[in-house]
């Protein structure tokens, strides 16, 4: 064993300074369907949405407009959809989606299919266009677009006659998606009344926006393209699947546990959308105050933190603009956000795993690609595994309560379960475990302090991608005494010796490169046979 020491430093030194035993590139694994189509993943990239509920029910203190207010009462004073646009970019939402017509029927646009409309109304004489103003405030602010089109509709005195109002919200869909721009999402619903049967062609529908809109991505609680997570809280499954079975839903009758979670073997990808309101109501009411920026944090935890986007509702006032209390909310919300993620504690970290596609030094699929912020780099293990390890070695004993992981869903989602466990006193104890990560993953948990910290998915689809890992403090949401959350040890003693005997023997000079050798002794004790050394070194 002791001339192996040499052999297998003058191999690690070969790897940290970017020489591979390899010239040709591995090709990456095959991806495990379902996956995302490209608007499906910018949707998902964006990360959170601004919603904007804003029309006569912003006037008439209601929620639901009977569409028979008087366009009269649409007389924002202040009107700045630039400021709009501004916030949201401001608190890192990527796109903004506004209710160009809810179920009252009243168009913040010029339609000319109604007379029930801003051009109405006395908001700039009758010359305004809200969805226009929002379409320019997006665009200066780099931000998609996303337009609310309510299938319901009030007003309309067709509504009933399933030919004709089909042919009637098709050509104002068809106004929208061809005088405004790019729209990246449409939002939708199967809302009706009981009043009148009406029947809704969706496909149709579909069909039409998909032609007039290339990047769109199309929301209703059964799909196309993103679902609806089955509550109007923010929340999303603890385990949360974006594969979905389209065929096993329709809108307007789905099951609020299916929606949640999704389906390990579902066909198609359907990832979910989380929708909340800042207030208690959808539309702005002055006698409404806002969540506090704590319980927007816990949000944002259980849905971006949940493989979802989150679509948070801000709606303007009646003067036409983002009341000041929001936006002090939605500051706040940012502020801890950059705090708690500005420093990730594991990102200097040495990190080894029990095997890399490609052989061990192949720095394409290498573990420190998961150090690395995006998706589009990670580490991949050998193929034919059965059991993923990677180890954390963040150079000192740090605290830090919040775990986030990722994996490059454009290859599919793949990890069922995984788990992470500290070294406490010679024993391996699991800190947090938890089920799917997808995109994002967030999991908090009380507060722990350690130096090693091992990664190990529990079960996959097929071989697991990690893209992310990465240890934060979050010193605002309520925690609690790490010792009533302890799992039971996981150790291997051989494993805590080896980790023992590298701090008591090694030269200073050479520390941080034994303990790179001393992991992967660990992670051939921790998985053995699974551990793919080069042969050179093997004999």
């Amino acid at each position: 064993m002791a001339a192996l020491v040499p052999l297998l430093l003058a191999h690690l030194l070969l790897c940290v300074h970017g020489a591979t035993v390899t010239s040709v590139a591995t090709p990456p694994p095959l991806p495990v369907l379902p996956v995302p189509s490209y608007a499906q993943l910018r949707w998902q990239l964006s990360e959170m949405a601004l919603f904007l509920h804003f029309g006569p029910n912003t006037f008439t203190d209601s929620e639901w407009g009977t569409g028979h207010a008087d366009p009269s009462v649409f007389a924002p004073s202040a009107l700045d959809a630039g400021q709009w646009a501004r916030i949201a970019a401001q608190g890192g939402f990527g796109r903004v989606v506004l209710t160009a017509k809810h179920h009252d029927g009243f168009c913040l646009w010029p339609s000319a299919l109604t007379e029930y409309s801003v051009a109405a109304s006395p908001w700039q004489g009758g010359a305004g266009d809200v969805v226009a103003e929002l379409a320019a405030a997006a665009r200066a602010e780099g931000l998609g677009l996303g337009l609310y089109l309510s299938p319901w509709d009030r007003h309309e005195p067709v509504y009933g006659d399933t030919i004709a109002y089909n042919e009637h919200y098709l050509g104002q869909m068809t106004e929208l998606l061809t005088r405004y721009g790019d729209v990246e999402e449409v939002w939708l619903d199967g809302a009706k009344g009981d009043a009148k049967k009406m029947d809704y062609m969706f496909d149709a529908w579909f069909s039409l926006i998909h032609q007039l809109q290339e990047r769109v991505v199309i929301f209703s609680d059964a799909g196309p393209d993103t679902r609806w997570v089955g509550d109007e809280a923010g929340v999303a499954g603890y385990t949360c699947w974006s594969p979905f079975n389209k065929s096993s839903v329709t809108i307007g009758h789905t099951t609020a546990e299916y929606s949640s979670s999704g389906d390990p073997f579902g066909q198609d990808w359907v990832p979910a959308e989380c929708d909340v309101s800042i207030r208690p109501g959808w539309f702005w009411h002055a006698s409404e105050k806002p969540k506090n920026v704590t319980t927007l944090l816990d949000i944002y935890y259980k849905s971006v933190g949940r493989n979802c986007l989150l679509i948070l509702n801000v709606p303007p006032n009646s003067s036409g603009l983002i009341a000041d209390e929001d936006i002090q909310v939605l500051q706040e919300f940012t502020e801890i956000r950059r705090a708690i993620f500005s420093q990730n504690f594991a990102a200097n970290a040495t990190v080894t795993a029990n095997s890399v596609r490609g052989e061990q030094d192949n720095l394409q699929f290498a573990p420190s690609k998961v150090l690395e912020d995006g998706i589009y780099s990670y580490w991949a293990p050998q193929e034919g595994q059965t059991c993923w390890e990677m180890l954390f070695d963040l150079g000192q004993s740090t605290s830090f309560n919040l775990l986030q992981l990722q994996e490059p869903i454009q290859l599919g989602q793949r990890v069922i379960e995984f788990h992470v466990a500290i070294l406490v006193d010679e024993l391996w104890q699991t800190i947090v475990e938890g089920t799917t990560i997808g995109y994002k993953r967030l999991l908090l948990f009380p507060v722990t302090e350690s130096r090693y910290l091992k990664l190990t998915i529990d079960s996959a689809r097929a071989d697991p991608l990690i893209s992310f890992f990465g240890v934060f403090m979050d010193p605002f949401s309520s925690i609690h005494s790490l010792q009533n959350h302890i799992k039971p040890p996981r150790t291997n003693t051989n494993e805590v010796t080896l980790l023992r005997m590298a701090h008591a023997s090694v030269n200073k000079s050479i520390d941080a490169m034994y303990l790179l050798s001393v992991h992967l002794s660990v992670l051939l004790l921790v998985c053995p046979g699974h551990f793919n050394m080069p042969e050179s070194l093997a004999r």
